[in-house]
């Protein structure tokens, strides 16, 4: 067995997965009616939600792009990464630097069996089958297969996925663990769902979908900025700072109109002194 094999685990297509309700979100194939279903109720409380799901890989793709060609970074840890689609980590990364060596940490196994099967031919991006939330084991597996060197500068990629760990210590421990593992010169790119919780429209969103899903193993957190703010204690933000996804360097003008989903989530990039 390899290094990133577990043994089979059976799947349950009727109970939704959060890696395949995001693929449905993008339009994607690798998803099931349980995931539809849940899309539907989404889209029923937030509209702008599948829009909004695209501005986050819009995001991901930008601060990557930011990352390999301006601050030379060649490796990646991507961790809750979902399914590696078109423009994900590997491929915006290799596009500045071939060589960048990019691995995808996800404990579904049919994302795990989707990306190995998508990532075959790559010989500098992989698919580790890991839990996230078991930060030594998941640095010790990486370090011993060689997949990455924690001697050297890494980009940590923790897009969308630390607002599913329900209790906010706990997830402040999780990402201190991956930050603490990160040699200097490192960089943390996280984006995480939001609450501004001042009476508006995207707090009734916020307010609206954590309630709905709270207890379906969906789960998601919509926190407040200052919370958000707290993952990055001690390094240091690049500019524009922790801002809404479409806010972070922009690539041109926009075009379609903002919706009230626009204003629940958070996301910033930081470098470890």
């Amino acid at each position: 067995m390899s290094a990133d094999q577990r043994p089979f685990v059976p799947v349950d297509f009727d109970r939704p997965s959060i890696a395949r309700v995001f693929d449905a979100l993008m339009g994607g194939q690798d998803n099931y009616e349980a995931d539809r279903a849940v899309l539907r109720q989404i889209l029923e409380l937030a509209p702008g939600s599948q829009a909004m799901t695209k501005e986050i890989r819009h995001w991901l793709i930008r601060t990557v792009r930011y990352l390999t060609d301006r601050e030379g970074i060649d490796q990646f840890l991507d961790l809750g990464s979902g399914f590696p689609t078109v423009d994900n980590t590997h491929q915006v990364a290799q596009r500045y630097n071939p060589e960048a060596q990019v691995v995808y940490v996800d404990h579904d196994p049919v994302v795990q069996a989707h990306g190995r099967a998508l990532l075959a031919a790559n010989d500098f991006a992989h698919m580790a089958a890991a839990d996230l939330t078991e930060p030594a084991e998941v640095i010790e597996k990486l370090a011993r297969t060689h997949r990455l060197d924690f001697d050297r500068p890494v980009g940590l990629i923790l897009c969308a996925i630390i607002h599913h760990i329900q209790d906010l210590d706990e997830a402040r421990k999780i990402v201190r663990a991956y930050v603490d593992a990160l040699a200097p010169g490192s960089f943390v790119a996280l984006l995480h769902q939001h609450n501004p919780a001042d009476g508006s429209e995207a707090a009734d969103i916020a307010t609206s979908l954590e309630k709905r899903f709270d207890g379906t193993g969906l789960d998601t957190l919509y926190r407040t900025r200052e919370e958000i703010e707290s993952f990055f204690e001690g390094l240091d933000l690049m500019e524009p700072g922790l801002t809404y996804p479409h806010l972070w360097w922009p690539d041109g003008p926009r075009f379609t109109p903002l919706s009230p989903v626009n204003f629940t989530s958070l996301g910033g990039v930081a470098r470890k002194p």
